[in-house]
């Protein structure tokens, strides 16, 4: 199979690298315990970042090992890594396709990524590239739809979505069926809130959404006035007003069976 990369996640991750750097929300602290107890992963493991986009996860990872590789295929995200974090190792390759030794990692792990990637293709790769039982990581950061103004923008952002894979599809776990060379060994949630003005953290940051961040510019303001009157609506905020956009961070340790 040839690599690829999706053309919406190429044209609007390419395009928008900056914005997702300035706006995407972090990830829980909670997460930082995660790797260590259920990933096992201490100062001396060596990992990779798959997908690691712009180095959003990357810092969380750093803090529990220094031996991270970051595979990134597109150049623009690449960019932004490297200027916020120098030090790291980045391999550009596709999760098809990684040039690394065989059985040498403890784990592999993809934030806010694997729905781009979740072929079996991947996870061959990925499996040759762990040690016996290592750990196979999925993240995500999800908007908290249970909020009334959160589940408002939901529906504005549902019809343009077309085919463009998403994690609440749950199409990615498809990939984990009829296969042996992974079980799941724990699945878990943290509460997690975004905080700042409505523009970064609300309309801005849904402007860097993949299939947002690669229409016309006019269409992006027109989206970005939606959302902000959708904030003001319920909660009476502009914005330059303070907000927490709460999210559900969702965290899934697949095993290596062998």
């Amino acid at each position: 199979m040839m690599s690829t990369i999706h053309p919406t996640a190429a044209q609007g991750f390419g395009s928008g690298a900056e914005l997702y750097q300035q706006t995407r929300p972090s990830y829980p602290l909670q997460i930082i315990s995660w790797l260590r107890n259920e990933l096992e992963l201490t100062h001396q493991s060596e990992v990779i970042d798959l997908a690691a986009g712009t180095g959003k996860f990357t810092q969380y990872l750093k803090q529990v090992t220094p031996h991270i590789v970051a595979v990134e295929p597109i150049a623009e995200m690449q960019q932004q890594l490297h200027a916020t974090q120098p030090e790291i190792t980045i391999l550009s390759a596709h999760s098809d396709h990684i040039p690394l030794e065989s059985a040498h990692y403890d784990a592999v792990l993809a934030a806010q990524a694997f729905h781009w990637f979740s072929n079996h293709e991947t996870l061959a790769e990925v499996y040759r590239l762990l040690k016996p039982q290592g750990h196979f990581g999925l993240i995500w950061n999800q908007r908290d739809t249970t909020v009334p103004w959160v589940k408002a923008i939901a529906d504005i952002l549902l019809p343009l979505e077309a085919d463009t894979p998403r994690y609440h599809s749950g199409d990615w776990k498809k990939v984990f069926k009829n296969q042996t060379w992974f079980k799941l060994g724990s699945e878990q949630h943290f509460i997690h809130q975004h905080h700042g003005t409505v523009e970064q953290v609300v309309s801005k940051r849904l402007l860097s959404t993949s299939f947002i961040a690669m229409m016309p510019a006019e269409k992006q303001q027109q989206l970005k006035q939606q959302f902000e009157q959708v904030v003001f609506e319920h909660l009476g905020k502009r914005p330059n007003d303070e907000i927490d956009f709460p999210y559900i961070t969702y965290a899934y340790d697949f095993i290596k069976t062998q």
